[in-house]
């Protein structure tokens, strides 16, 4: 029985007592229970507070309600016993055949289990990463990398519909600034002041010169468009390539250049002003977000006649509802706190609700303890830098393991060791440990051809199995929290339940003893737990090895 069915049947026998007016409550207003596991493991294998939840809608007291539902409950089918704690709290215990049927529900429902409906219908596109094309990504890039891959993840879990998207910065004065660095390594020329440093840029020069040996004889203008542009296209793959070393895959790569290049910012303007809420005010064009509690007006279209970084931010919100996306979420650094209320205005502006039409979640900085700065890049440190000496497994799962407004630093030597200590190490293991021990079984004629549910009865045994029916909880409470780290920590909970259960409980007999119905029951407890490591993993982009 999964938490959900328990549910089911608490809401079925609320239900009869309602309509044989046991219960002063239209059946309308009978809720799906929540269930949960209880806090010390003695009180039983789940918990309701719908009684409390209950009682003074149907004019009686909570206890009362609880006593009432403990015996309809102990009466039906697979309950165990259903007790009333304190005020109204319902304790519920599960037949070992009924709490057991739960690991063949995991088994064969495979990678689908975990998934859940919680926010079905959503269509959402999130934006996150979004490094300037020029230079590589660095830990400043990581933690939204790691975060926003398995955030869409966990979204795609619960039922929404997501497109992963990258906004490629690749207008303005940086760009040129990019291509005569560019151009200046080629040459043996000084780097222009503000230009880009590192040997990543020599490295580029190299690569753009293989491509047009004519670079220098170029007149300079010319010579710098044609480095900023080769140089961005190799810029860009290595982005790209770093990102897949890193387990992130964009589905769209949205070009800034290309929005000012279609006439999408001067449309955005138009669009605005349409609606009332741009005005001209010394040359400029204003956009009046003080309307919608930014703290003061911003300007779209300089007195010059330039665009702002704001249009080009405006218009790409603008694209983003033109193109079906009813919900947008931005990952931004701490640096980027000020983005909010104008991002939220830009919502309000273009007639959407800055309440459910847009999220902007703020990470703060991650710092490595040990770690060397980059010599092709200056002073930074490179997430393949990260990758190549401590791993993208380690990385992705501590980067998912913490809150993403908690500041973080990486111990490189710590998260190398192989060993139970290691986050990410003790949940791999666990998952490594159920892959050996079905390996065992079948070297021991131990198969799940036959199930009997019932001979799950040890304490470990019940133990392990309410910790997995959690699990669909989980995904659907992170995903609706947007918190990655739920799933993570959920994992290393699982982890801890499984070993203790391995230390407890045989799947293959000792010496010459027959295989029994309680082995292969607990082989299929084994690969049920195998599992949801392997889901939850996958959730937070992290590998679930057959071996360590």
């Amino acid at each position: 029985m999964t938490p959900a069915e328990l549910a089911a049947l608490i809401r079925s026998v609320l239900l009869d007592a309602v309509d044989a007016g046991d219960v002063a409550l239209a059946a309308g207003d009978v809720p799906e229970p929540r269930v949960e596991r209880p806090r010390q493991r003695e009180h039983g294998d789940w918990a309701t507070n719908v009684a409390m939840q209950l009682a003074k809608p149907a004019g009686t007291s909570p206890r009362a309600l609880a006593e009432l539902l403990a015996a309809r409950l102990t009466a039906a089918p697979g309950i165990a016993s259903a007790e009333v704690a304190g005020p109204g709290f319902l304790n519920i215990r599960l037949e070992a055949g009924a709490a057991g049927e739960l690991a063949r529900t995991i088994v064969e429902a495979g990678p689908g289990y975990g998934r859940n409906d919680a926010i079905a219908g959503q269509v959402i596109n999130m934006e996150f990463v979004s490094a300037n094309p020029t230079g590589p990504l660095h830990i400043g890039h990581t933690r939204w990398a790691a975060l926003g891959d398995a955030l869409v993840r966990l979204l795609r879990a619960s039922g929404a519909e997501v497109t992963p998207e990258y906004y490629i910065n690749d207008a303005g004065a940086q760009m040129d600034k990019f291509g005569a660095s560019i151009l200046a390594r080629a040459t043996g020329t000084e780097v222009p002041e503000g230009g880009y440093q590192g040997e990543y840029v020599g490295e580029l020069a190299t690569r753009v010169l293989a491509e047009r040996p004519d670079l220098a004889a170029l007149p300079h203008d010319e010579a710098v468009a044609a480095a900023r542009d080769l140089g961005y296209r190799l810029q860009m793959a290595e982005i790209e390539e770093t990102l897949a070393d890193f387990n992130v895959h964009f589905e769209v790569w949205f070009s800034e250049r290309e929005l000012h290049a279609g006439g999408a910012v001067e449309q955005a303007v138009a669009r605005l002003r349409e609606q009332g809420h741009v005005y001209d005010e010394g040359g400029a064009v204003w956009l009046r977000t003080t309307d919608f509690s930014d703290d003061k007006d911003r300007v779209l279209v300089r007195a010059d006649g330039t665009p702002t970084y704001f249009a080009a931010d405006a218009a790409y919100y603008l694209s983003k509802k033109d193109r079906g996306f009813p919900g947008k979420i931005y990952l931004l650094g701490a640096d980027h706190h000020g983005y909010v209320n104008r991002l939220k205005a830009i919502a309000s502006c273009a007639g959407d609700d800055p309440e459910a039409n847009i999220e902007v979640l703020i990470g703060q900085l991650v710092s490595v303890a040990g770690a060397r700065m980059s010599k092709r890049a200056g002073n930074i440190i490179e997430l393949r830098d990260l990758i190549e000496w401590i791993g993208t497994d380690p990385v992705r799962y501590t980067l998912a393991r913490f809150p993403a407004d908690s500041p973080l630093t990486l111990e490189g030597e710590k998260l190398r060791e192989q060993n139970l200590d290691n986050p990410v190490y003790y949940v791999q293991y666990a998952h490594a440990r159920t892959r050996n021990v079905a390996r065992n079984a079948a070297d021991h004629g131990v198969t799940r051809d036959d199930f009997d549910p019932a001979t799950l009865d040890h304490e470990a045994d019940a133990t392990l199995l309410g910790a997995l029916g959690e699990f669909p909880g989980v995904v659907a409470h992170a995903a609706r929290l947007r918190e990655p780290h739920r799933v993570a920590r959920y994992l290393e909970q699982l982890a801890a339940a499984y070993h203790a259960w391995y230390g407890q409980c045989r799947v293959t007999p000792r010496g010459e003893e027959p295989v029994e119905a309680s082995h292969r029951a607990r082989l299929w407890l084994n690969d049920a737990t195998t599992q949801v490591l392997a889901n939850g993993l996958a959730l937070l982009g992290v590998g679930a090895p057959e071996r360590m």
